[in-house]
């Protein structure tokens, strides 16, 4: 799971990251100074905002932005989760620190419209609902491991953000990162099981 594209399995089938909040985040903001311009309207013309007919109707606009955001998201993480399942026997995730990584202040509005805890959550209920198998591994080192002979990128080497494919310095092998990290995130699934 990253944040360029939404998830990549194992088998280097791609999911795309959807962004609503990003799409909407304009459309929401506009809505919001429009609410914050009739506030004031109203103050100035020394009126309750209960009375104000105009002020009410933008308010009703602006609250159904946000849900309609939630929604989006929820359907989108339910479609994912009931395919994933469905098609798979065995699903293994990492088992992402979100909270942690929200610290970051440069990704967190992108961590969050994500929703990748969610995502982990519905594919651990509906693994018991469909009897599958779901298992979650520490990340550590997954998109630093080659997949085919087990090198771990270290020291210099070490593979930073911005390197999205690798060509490991022991075997040779040509990697694309999230597909390199999506196997090895399935051998430490399988190797647990």
């Amino acid at each position: 799971m990253n944040l360029d594209n939404f998830l990549t399995d194992s088998n280097g089938q791609v999911i795309d990251n959807p962004r609503y909040y990003r799409t909407i985040r304009g459309k929401l903001a506009k809505a919001q100074r429009k609410l914050s311009r009739r506030a004031r309207r109203v103050k100035r013309s020394q009126r309750r905002l209960s009375e104000a007919k105009n002020y009410q109707r933008q308010r009703l606009l602006e609250a159904r932005l946000q849900p309609k955001v939630a929604n989006q998201r929820k359907n989108f993480l339910h479609h994912v989760s009931t395919a994933l399942i469905k098609n798979h026997d065995l699903v293994v995730a990492e088992e992402l620190r979100s909270k942690n990584m929200l610290r970051n202040h440069a990704l967190a509005m992108s961590i969050s419209d994500v929703g990748w805890r969610t995502l982990l959550s519905m594919l651990a209920y509906k693994a018991d609902l469909y009897g599958r198998k779901f298992l979650t591994i520490n990340p550590r080192n997954t998109t630093q491991t080659c997949s085919h002979c087990g090198h771990i990128m270290t020291g210099k080497n070490k593979l930073t953000l911005a390197d999205r494919e690798w060509t490991c310095p022991s075997c040779g092998t040509f990697h694309v990162r999230d597909q390199n990290a999506a196997r090895n995130i399935l051998a430490k699934g399988l190797a647990t099981l």
